[in-house]
């Protein structure tokens, strides 16, 4: 499995007053990778639902902050699969600044049927893919 990176920037509304990343601003940092690391292998979201019924939802996550971000920092955003069971993905997620790690997430998703939002499995070619994303 491979680990996809997705470049960010901070600005001004990602900061407090002593232009400090907001904690809460990192999920939308990561938020942003996943659907780019989902639209660089799938397609975007809405084709995925199209195609196969599903939506990829967040069930939970573990945060680790490390060190602040600030304003005007660059900022690499990774994603990496780790797991892959029938109805949900796990992807460990860094933010890190110059190589250095601000935060680590472990991020347990899950695919569930778009119309009821229950639990769905998620198609072995959509497994395949974000696993082997070399031979899609």
């Amino acid at each position: 499995m491979s680990r996809f990176e997705w470049p960010v920037r901070v600005y001004w509304e990602d900061t407090d007053a002593g232009g400090v990343v907001y904690h809460a601003q990192y999920l939308a940092f990561m938020e942003r990778a996943r659907s780019e690391w989902v639209r660089d292998l799938l397609g975007d979201q809405r084709a995925v639902k199209s195609a196969h019924g599903i939506v990829f939802v967040v069930r939970a996550m573990q945060l680790d902050f490390r060190s602040p971000a600030r304003l005007d920092d660059a900022l690499t955003v990774s994603v990496m699969p780790t797991e892959f069971r029938g109805a949900s993905l796990l992807v460990n997620q860094t933010v890190e600044r110059d190589g250095v790690v601000l935060v680590e997430a472990r991020v347990r998703v899950a695919s569930v049927d778009a119309d009821t939002f229950r639990p769905a499995p998620i198609p072995v070619s959509l497994i395949d893919t974000l696993k082997n994303p070399r031979n899609a």
